[in-house]
């Protein structure tokens, strides 16, 4: 049998989506639970070859099911990976990004309440979508700007606790939900804001601002990596270089060893 150059490509192609499958689930839970779906494949042809009728009854019993057990097991990978799919550059091109001009007004805002010490957590949508978030609070729907922002996260503002969500040059809403990472190993010193950006960025592609009540310091949350003690210009480049140049330089992982700065 011969193999042409179709067959290369097409065993090439495979090869690049198992490869990236594994880079997704490298370092989760997925992973063991991978090994435990492949134990029990291995014990149904045992079963099989030993006639272990019983056992054999009921994992032919169970298989069927497979395929929805993957779906409920694996939903943080699958809805990670298909993110990752979206972000493919033709698709970039029919997305909106973070105008420059409202970034000057978010990067003065954050640097105001940083010296303030105000604790705040400002999200900025990207490809991925944002809805089910942006429906947990308060809808707004405002052009960006630095006085709304500072309004906002104001202590004595209802609407101070939460996150803001910027879709473009658009405060969409304000006081939303975000999910609490379930990382074991954070860093202690990590507050409920820090664990929340970085439990929304395990699920979406979305950038996070964390501005600490405790130490007023900021931190830019982004792929589960965090880059803390950011000044505004360091911030305004870092968020540039993700915007735009999609994959900037960030010097800090989200691990239990290293303290937040």
């Amino acid at each position: 049998m011969e193999i042409g150059w179709i067959d290369v490509i097409d065993i090439a192609i495979v090869a690049f989506l198992i490869y990236q499958l594994l880079l997704i689930i490298k370092g989760t839970g997925a992973v063991q639970l991978g090994l435990g779906l492949l134990f029990l494949i291995m014990i149904f042809f045992i079963s099989e070859w030993l006639r272990l009728n019983t056992l054999h009854w009921t994992l032919t019993r169970i298989f069927p099911y497979l395929f929805f057990i993957v779906l409920i097991l694996f939903q943080h990978e699958i809805r990670k990976a298909v993110s990752i799919l979206g972000q493919n550059p033709l698709i970039n091109l029919f997305t909106g990004r973070l105008a420059r001009e409202p970034l000057d007004e978010i990067i003065f805002a954050v640097t105001a309440m940083a010296s303030k010490r105000i604790g705040s957590l400002l999200v900025l949508e990207r490809e991925m979508g944002l809805k089910n978030y942006i429906e947990s609070g308060i809808q707004i729907d405002a052009k960006v700007s630095y006085d709304l922002l500072m309004s906002i996260f104001n202590p004595a503002s209802p609407l101070h606790d939460g996150a803001v969500i910027i879709q473009r040059d658009r405060i969409s809403s304000a006081a939303c939900f975000l999910p609490l990472t379930l990382n074991p190993d954070l860093a202690r010193e990590l507050g409920s804001r820090h664990r929340a950006a970085i439990g929304l960025s395990e699920e979406t592609d979305a950038m996070i601002i964390v501005v600490s009540e405790e130490t007023g310091k900021i931190s830019l949350v982004y792929d589960e990596i965090m880059a803390g003690d950011l000044d505004g210009p360091e911030l305004k480049k870092r968020i540039t270089d993700y915007l735009y140049l999609d994959r900037p330089d960030f010097t800090r992982r989200i691990r239990k060893d290293v303290p937040l700065p």
